[in-house]
Order: C-alpha cells, then structure tokens, then sequence
C-alpha cells in the first residue's frame, strides 16, 4: 500500500465535484490509452451525485470511451429494484445510461428482487466480482459519513471483520434502510487509486479522526472505518474547505 494519502481541498463542493470528475476523466482515457478496460468503483451520496453530474456534462469532452468502462459499487441498499434508497438508480439516470454504458459493463448489486435475502445478495456479488473482475479497481470512489463509515461499513459493525468474502451482508444498519450490502475491506484494498469524495462541515471529525493515525499509533479501524481503505498505488481525499476545517 502506499505511504501518506494526497490530500485535495477545494473552495466548495460544486469545485470539488468538477475537479474529481475532470480528474476521473483523465484517468480512464489515460487507462484506455494504455490498453486496458478500466473498472471503477462507486459510491452513492450527494456529493457522488454532483460528480456524477460533472462526469455527464464533460465526458463530450474527453477522449474516454464509455463503451469500454466497466463499473461497479462499493456498496448497495438492499432495496426494491425501483427503490429511490438504489445508488444505482442515481447513476444511470445521471451518467450511465446517458454516455451509452453498455448494460453487460454496468454491475449493480443484487436487490430483493434479484436474491432472498441480504447475505444471498452479497454472496451472488461476490461470485459476480470474482467471475467478472479484473482483480483490481483503477479508481474506487468512497464517501465518508459522519461517523467515520466508508462503503456500508459502520464503526463497531461485525461486517468490519469480515476478511474472507469479498462482499459482505450488513444487517442493522444505523443508517437506514438497515439491509444493505457492502464490499469488505480486502476487496476495497484490492484498487490502484481510492479517492475519497468528503464535503460538509458535518464530515469534518470524520475526516480528521481518519487522518490522525501514524505509523506508531494507527486509527482504530473499529472506530473510524474510512482509515482501512487505501489504494496500491495512491490515496486522494477530495475534501471542500467545511470538511477540511478539522485538519
């Protein structure tokens, strides 16, 4: 994993929100120029419906070819499959379906209509991400809660220690809806560059709770979640001056 994460602060969310999506962008064309196909990780919440607002309107733009993108979630409500609660329902609205994402390379979690229940949607994604994968994600997005969760992995959760599945079936959520399902820690871990999306003066504890671990004194990850998941190859926090002020 790599040393000390990038930290990015941007005037407001709206700056941030372009900066990341002109910077996921450059990313996958620079992927594709390189030959490879590109898979990505997303996360719901209003700061990644800005970006995905920003990814819509400057794609025309770039050199990516969204034919050739493959995407996935770090996490999913475990919902109705018309559910407003779906991230997924957000991204195909805003971007996806309209820069043409073919539906083969679009790899939503299962919702109730798709598996009985939360663990057997989580175990049917798993399969999916081991079968369809490319092992790692070129860019995996997160946000950040305020308290400290990243994905739908909540501080003093038993999902927290599950280490030998890739996704996980979290149960009792604090946050509603309280059945949702998330990618565990190794397969978060498994991305080249994770960036972590964060605005609001509300995140601002958050983020420096998971930024205050050294080496000699790392962050409880029972406590703070967010300061589990680093990329291999780098680690970018997009944060506004709000959820920056703690830092």
């Amino acid at each position: 994993m790599t040393g000390s994460p990038r930290i990015e602060v941007h005037p407001d969310a709206a700056d941030l929100a372009t900066a990341v999506a002109g910077e996921l962008l450059s990313r996958l064309a620079d992927a594709q120029d390189a030959g490879r196909v590109p898979h990505i990780g997303l996360t719901g919440g209003s700061i990644a419906e800005a970006v995905h607002r920003e990814i819509a309107r400057l794609s025309p733009g770039s050199e990516v070819d969204w034919s050739q993108v493959v995407v996935w979630w770090g996490d999913e409500r475990f919902v109705g499959p018309d559910s407003s609660d779906r991230n997924a329902l957000e991204a195909h609205a805003t971007f996806l379906d309209p820069l043409g994402v073919p539906a083969e390379h679009v790899h939503a979690m299962p919702s109730t209509a798709d598996a009985p229940d939360v663990q057997a949607a989580a175990a049917a994604y798993s399969a999916e991400l081991r079968e369809h994968g490319a092992g790692q994600f070129e860019v995996l997005m997160l946000g950040v809660g305020p308290d400290g969760h990243i994905a739908s992995l909540f501080p003093g959760h038993p999902a927290l220690d599950v280490d030998d599945q890739v996704a996980v079936g979290v149960t009792g959520s604090p946050k509603p809806p309280p059945e949702r399902v998330s990618l565990t820690f190794s397969a978060l871990n498994r991305s080249a560059s994770v960036w972590f999306l964060v605005s609001g003066e509300a995140k601002a504890d958050a983020v420096a709770r998971a930024l205050a671990g050294t080496a000699d004194a790392p962050v409880d990850l029972h406590e703070v979640p967010a300061a589990g998941v680093s990329g291999l190859e780098e680690t970018i926090w997009f944060l506004d001056r709000e959820s920056a002020s703690g830092i």
